[in-house]
């Protein structure tokens, strides 16, 4: 029992705790300030109606990454994406797809998002290195993703205009400032801690809250992502267990059987990461449960810890894309209607496929070259 608890409360997952909490704290008080709604009514504004598709991916895209979670971006965004497909006459296939996908770009790469935070801290890489080095992956993806909608939406001549809601650039701020701070390499927490700041105060100050308002919805947001904190406690005293009594020796032992070198090592990773999202349907608690394995796995062969949060990261936001059972997907086809089904949105998600094809090509030629460089 004093294993269990001794790793269930240590430093690493104390710190996953406050992080995650705090970043559901920010959160919700930029959307009580109004800079969610801000960022879709900004966007709707600047993009013409033929090309919504592309800018529907791009706005959630953006929101995500800067609020760190799909659900958020959804419920967000969900709403207003049909709301377009009935006003513009939309493909509300290619739209639905292009909401999900887009709003699990920033779900893995976001650095206050549960999935990053829980994929770094799992494998022991620093948060901003695991960012650099999968935006050189998710980034072209996305942007081959966007050309695909694109060109499909060039077809689209009968869209009709839609008037965009208000919005107010200020409100926006918090979210820039945190991106910012956060990519320059200062302390994530107190990065939240500023742009909670920044947010409560803006909002205070156009009037949409009081004092209590703000501390009330701080609360809520922890709130809401005190389970992945109390979970990852729960999972790294397992695995703890896990590993004293062998368990973690012999899943690696299993796997390596199977494993002829670094790129293999890296393929398998992402497979698994896959694998366990499709069976328990939660991108956060699959990325906690496969961090220890894939960390053992990438040690032996000699993986970058990077390298190795980003894969189990991209793995995982790609089988919650494609499931029929993930929350994304239901909410989504629920707001459809009968405007469209699961099929027709699997059709037109371009995002996961490139995401993996660019993740398998990448480091299949990156350990090729690796193997070269030794053998001269």
């Amino acid at each position: 029992m004093d294993l269990y608890l001794n790793n269930a409360g240590n430093a690493g997952v104390m710190n996953l705790a406050l992080i995650v909490m705090m970043a559901g704290g920010f959160s919700s008080a930029v959307t009580l300030s109004g800079g969610q709604s801000s960022i879709v009514n900004l966007g709707v504004s600047l993009i013409p109606s033929q090309f919504l598709v592309p800018g529907i991916f791009l706005i959630s895209a953006i929101i995500s990454l800067c609020i760190g979670t799909s659900t958020g971006t959804i419920v967000t965004m969900a709403p207003v994406t049909f709301s377009l497909v009935a006003a513009a006459h939309l493909n509300a296939g290619m739209a639905g797809a292009a909401v999900i996908t887009g709003s699990y770009f920033g779900d893995g790469l976001s650095m206050i998002g549960g999935t990053t935070i829980s994929a770094a801290a799992g494998v022991g890489s620093p948060m901003k290195d695991k960012f650099l080095w999968q935006i050189k992956i998710a980034a072209p993806a996305a942007i081959l993703t966007i050309i695909a909608y694109t060109l499909m939406s060039l077809n689209n001549g009968g869209a009709h205009h839609v008037a965009a809601g208000s919005y107010n650039i200020i409100t926006i701020l918090p979210y820039l400032a945190v991106l910012v701070l956060a990519a320059v390499g200062m302390d994530v927490v107190i990065v939240l801690a500023l742009g909670t700041v920044m947010a409560s105060a803006i909002g205070i100050f156009l009037g949409k809250a009081n004092i209590f308002d703000c501390a009330k919805a701080i609360g809520n947001g922890m709130e809401s992502m005190f389970w992945l904190a109390i979970f990852a406690m729960m999972v790294n005293g397992m695995v703890a267990l896990m590993r004293y009594y062998g368990g973690i020796d012999w899943l690696v032992h299993v796997f390596t059987k199977r494993i002829h070198s670094k790129a293999s090592c890296e393929a398998l990773i992402g497979i698994l990461s896959f694998c366990v999202t499709g069976a328990i349907v939660n991108n956060n608690i699959s990325v906690l449960i496969t961090s220890p394995i894939a960390r053992e796995l990438g040690d032996e062969y000699k993986v970058d810890r990077k390298v190795l949060a980003g894969i189990i990261s991209i793995f995982a936001v790609t089988a919650s894309m494609v499931i029929p059972q993930d929350s994304a997907m239901m909410m989504t086809l629920q707001l459809a209607g009968k405007s469209t089904n699961y099929l027709d949105l699997i059709r037109y998600m371009f995002y996961p496929v490139i995401l993996m094809a660019l993740t398998f090509g990448i480091n299949y030629f990156s350990a090729k070259k690796s193997t070269l460089s030794k053998a001269e």
